[in-house]
């Protein structure tokens, strides 16, 4: 694929991301925050801790963990010992699994709406992210058969994110704003730190910003269409 592609591609799961943050997590956890203590100060104070922490677990783990970009290369504790195809496998993990976690908490704040709209929408920007990842492989030699059942294996993470998402918000009703919130950091964290450089890694700049706008509008459709 030309990197104009590529490029659009990584900007469009960008923004379909951070809408998801903003509208399907962030916006809900407010609210749930708001009619879960009332006062203004404490709903102030758990979303806060939800973003900050579920921001610095994600940093945390992208420091330590070796993993490899579509663009910038290896990043993170260098490991000789791992192959190139498995450090893919962990960079898409560490993307899909605070995705998997945003749907399921979505789903277990009984919000059915918000659930089909951030399930949705993560699943568009799969495609792509899906696409770049077998593509990248058979660039590098690997056969196409084995290039899609990586990518496939990429994806695995992300409903088991779904699931601890979802039995910790069903376990824990008062838990639901802090895990909303939370969900939304390691989600913001991944956007700022991972998705929005590589989209400009190519030098198409522009090319990245118009996919990260048109995803952000998909959501927006998305929310209009299916919102409550």
């Amino acid at each position: 694929m030309s990197d104009r592609l590529i490029t659009i591609m990584l900007g469009f799961g960008g923004g379909v991301m951070l809408a998801a943050t903003a509208f399907s997590l962030l916006i809900p956890g407010i609210e749930a925050a708001g009619e879960l203590y009332g006062a203004k100060s404490l709903v102030l104070v758990v979303i806060t801790l939800g973003l900050a922490f579920g921001s610095l677990l994600l940093s945390v783990i992208h420091r330590f963990a070796p993993h490899e970009h579509f663009i910038k290369g290896v990043d993170g504790t260098k490991s000789s010992s791992l192959a190139r195809v498995w450090l893919f496998i962990i960079a898409i993990a560490l993307h899909n699994f605070p995705e998997g976690l945003a749907v399921g908490v979505s789903f277990g704040s009984e919000n059915t709406s918000d659930g089909i709209i951030t399930a949705l929408g993560i699943g568009l920007q799969n495609m792509p992210e899906g696409l770049i990842v077998a593509v990248s492989l058979i660039a590098e030699g690997y056969r196409t058969r084995y290039a899609l059942w990586v990518s496939f294996l990429t994806a695995i993470i992300e409903p088991v994110g779904s699931f601890v998402g979802f039995g910790l918000v069903s376990l824990a009703r008062s838990a639901l704003p802090l895990a909303l919130a939370f969900a939304a950091g390691a989600m913001l964290f991944v956007i700022c730190d991972e998705i929005i450089p590589e989209s400009h890694k190519r030098g198409k700049e522009n090319e990245g910003t118009i996919g990260i706008i048109a995803g952000f509008i998909v959501m927006v459709m998305l929310d209009i269409a299916f919102g409550g």
